[in-house]
């Protein structure tokens, strides 16, 4: 069912808990100095009249900082580099933290910074995948598919610019230490992480170090564990013994948060005469940036076990290569991967409809696993569980439609389908996979002397709407009003551990999964309780609204107040119970659930200017069981929107000697068309709930959608419509540059 998001009162009329509205006694605040070049060694520090400025508390070096490390969460095979330094005398990419100047106001803190006398060794920097350093090197899959035969064959080279996340809360902390005990107010996505980081990083047990989230205004992937400038400000704290204050600033943001998407494929798809997929490969290059970042090459691992989406394939398989550059390390966005393999795919399956004479619906249709095929295993090892893809694709084919209108501009309908990871799990698995992280989730249900009930979950807001359906789940399996619920988040000192937090599209797939558990165990002893103090069988009672009834006699019952009184009192309870009503309860996925969806984009293209106008968009998506229709269709087109950046406007570009071009184009409201969002349900048959994640499935269709349309709007260029963002210069010069006369290859 929907309801009104319950966190949306507080957050609409301002009384949302964000980090800058955080004011502490005696709180202090920071400012990180950043390497102005992209590669060389710090040889040089004088700090002296930046120490004397009027309000200066405490600048923080190099020096002072050493030893300081953070940890890599997801490793490759074989790799050697564990963590990395917060700050260090070798710079590797512009925007590097190479100290911090701490004092009584921002403002004092900006200052002194500027007195800092800084010299820098320059080196030159290795600016671009072409140039990086190869850090690792593997396989994935069936190698033989790069060279499996086929009638028909499309090759292509793919390049993805690299994004941005950019939440409407930048990051930010507030960090003090007292007693011992460190305590970090940030705007995260993974609290217990941050927390575990902090106190390794720093050497204080983790029982030492508290951290509490607000309402976080987004992540997107951006805020999912501990960074280097974030250390630090905890470091500050320590030093000082007061709160120390910072929030991060939008020209810090494209240098200092993690970009992601940057990559190359060069990718191939074959074919039989009868357009049956034989084999499809990529060589993917993977841009790490300076070091590997807590993710390091992880986002395109998983480009390479979701390249194959919803086809089946006699050989699939990936190369995968990251290399290193003087470059922000890159980390997570939203879709983490998934939005460049069904770039690539999908553009190869328009590209060999084209040049081949085949229709690219029916070419789709006549290769897509069917609803009887599943649970299948792919030819890179995933394990998809259920789901109607061939509907999906068919149902968003009778919903899209081009604009009749003779304006000059052309026109065209592109279509793209995806398969995507959710709920990801199981623990051991990941550990196999390399990541130092565990998969499962633990929900505490407490039913209060009063008969309202208070969740406690390690997974936390960040705008998904998860206090609110969290909240739903506890009301249906409980069967009480929901006004009656109340949701614990955010809080390391109070709530169960989680890994992981919020990310990867599994909040509400785990979380969820363990509250399931937990109302089921709670909902018992209750019954347990209510059949012993009325004398009767438990199948012979209902729980209903506010009271335990006999089935047939409404006036033979116990209200829930009173269960629940004499529960947390010890009153008449069956022989051997324990007082109380909590029920806690641990889900770990037994395998990775897998949402799906079909999505479709009508362009206009000013061949004039190369200008590409979204003119309609449709996204059909299957998430499993649905909690909140509201909030599902939001999370579709929220991603929708940042995908259509990715696709058009989205990108972080670094000059020739290193620096971060400011310019970041996100789409506009006028960017974006009408939305129509069709939703299916085919419960996972893994969750409790059948619930698989949301988060994501917007966001990996729309660069492919958009380009096929582009393709299908001017055909001439189809086959060079192969890097993001599609911006209007890239458009024209395909149109009216140097190669605008060469023919690509058509039908065959």
């Amino acid at each position: 069912m929907s309801m009104a998001r319950r966190e949306d009162a507080r957050l609409l009329s301002g009384r949302g808990r964000f980090v800058a509205g955080i004011k502490l006694p005696g709180m202090a605040h920071a400012h990180v100095v950043r390497s102005p070049i992209a590669h060389g060694r710090l040889v040089s520090f004088e700090a002296k009249a930046a120490r004397a400025h009027p309000g200066v508390l405490d600048v923080i070096t190099v020096r002072d900082a050493d030893g300081v490390r953070l940890p890599c969460v997801s490793l490759a095979p074989d790799q050697r580099v564990l963590s990395y330094p917060v700050m260090d005398e070798v710079i590797r990419y512009a925007g590097q933290p190479v100290a911090v100047v701490v004092a009584v106001t921002p403002e004092a803190a900006r200052d002194a910074a500027d007195l800092l006398d800084l010299e820098f060794d320059e080196l030159p920097p290795v600016i671009g995948i072409d140039q990086g350093e190869v850090f690792c090197d593997f396989v994935m899959g069936d190698a033989d598919a790069a060279v499996a035969g086929g009638e028909h064959v499309v090759e292509l080279e793919f390049r993805f610019g690299r994004c941005s996340p950019h939440p409407m809360e930048p990051r930010g902390l507030v960090a003090s230490f007292a007693d011992g005990e460190l305590t970090i107010r940030i705007s995260t996505q993974a609290p217990h992480h941050v927390r575990d980081h902090a106190a390794d990083a720093l050497g204080l047990p983790h029982g030492q170090v508290r951290v509490i989230s607000g309402d976080t205004g987004g992540g997107f992937g951006g805020k999912e564990h501990l960074y280097p400038d974030e250390a630090l400000i905890c470091l500050a704290a320590m030093r000082l013994g007061r709160p120390v204050a910072w929030i991060e600033s939008p020209s810090d943001r494209l240098v200092a948060t993690l970009p992601a998407r940057e990559a190359v494929h060069r990718a191939r798809l074959a074919l039989d005469a009868s357009g049956r997929f034989t084999a499809l490969y990529a060589d993917v290059v993977g841009d790490l940036g300076a070091h590997p970042s807590n993710v390091g090459i992880s986002p395109f691992a998983v480009t390479a076990t979701l390249l194959p989406g919803p086809y089946r394939f006699d050989k699939a398989g990936v190369r995968l290569r990251g290399v290193l550059t003087t470059t922000a390390p890159t980390g997570s966005y939203r879709g983490f991967g998934q939005p460049e393999a069904a770039m690539t795919r999908e553009r190869l399956i328009d590209e060999a409809a084209r040049r081949f004479g085949f229709d690219p619906v029916e070419l789709r249709l006549r290769n897509m696993l069917g609803p009887d095929e599943l649970p299948c295993t792919t030819r890179v090892w995933q394990v998809y569980d259920s789901g109607d893809y061939p509907r999906a694709l068919r149902t968003v084919r009778e919903l899209a439609r081009v604009r009749e209108i003779d304006d000059g501009r052309r026109r065209g309908i592109g279509f793209s389908c995806h398969v995507e990871g959710t709920g990801l799990g199981p623990s051991m698995a990941m550990k196999a996979m390399g990541m130092q992280a565990g998969g499962f989730e633990t929900a505490i249900l407490r039913m209060e002397p009063d008969g309202s009930l208070v969740v406690v979950a390690g997974v936390v807001g960040i705008g998904q709407g998860i206090e609110t359906t969290l909240a739903q789940l506890a009301a249906e399996r409980m069967g009480v009003p929901v006004d009656s619920v109340r949701v614990v988040l955010g809080d390391t000192a109070a709530t169960p551990y989680s890994s992981l937090g919020s990310i990867a599209s599994r909040a509400l797939a785990v979380g969820g999964g363990a509250l399931i558990q937990a109302a089921g165990k709670l909902r018992e002893k209750i019954l347990t309780i209510a059949a012993h103090r009325l004398e009767a069988a438990q199948d012979d009672l209902e729980l209903d609204g506010s009271a335990v009834r006999v089935k047939g006699d409404p006036q033979s019952g116990l209200t829930l107040r009173e269960l629940a009184t004499a529960a947390w009192r010890g009153w008449d309870l069956p022989p051997g119970m324990e007082p109380g009503l909590e029920e806690r309860a641990s889900y770990d996925p037994a395998e990775t659930t897998f949402a799906y969806g079909a999505h479709a984009a009508a362009v206009a293209v000013d061949v004039e200017t190369g200008a590409v106008e979204v003119e309609g968009y449709w996204a059909v998506h299957d998430s499993g069981v649905v909690v909140n229709e509201a909030i599902v269709r939001g999370q579709i087109h929220g991603g929708v929107v940042q995908g259509i950046g990715m696709a058009l406007s989205e990108e972080i570009v670094y000059t020739d000697d290193g620096q971060p071009i400011v310019d970041y184009l996100l789409p506009g409201a006028t960017d974006v068309p009408d939305i129509e969002v069709v939703l299916f349900e085919t419960p996972s048959p893994i969750t409790p709930g059948g619930m698989k994640g949301a988060g994501e499935g917007g966001t990996i269709g729309p660069p492919a959608a958009i380009g096929n349309a582009i393709a299908a709007a001017v055909p001439e260029i189809a086959g060079r419509l192969t890097r993001t963002p599609m911006t209007p210069a890239r458009i024209w010069g395909y149109l009216n540059g140097p190669t605008a006369g060469r023919t690509d290859p058509g039908p065959a």
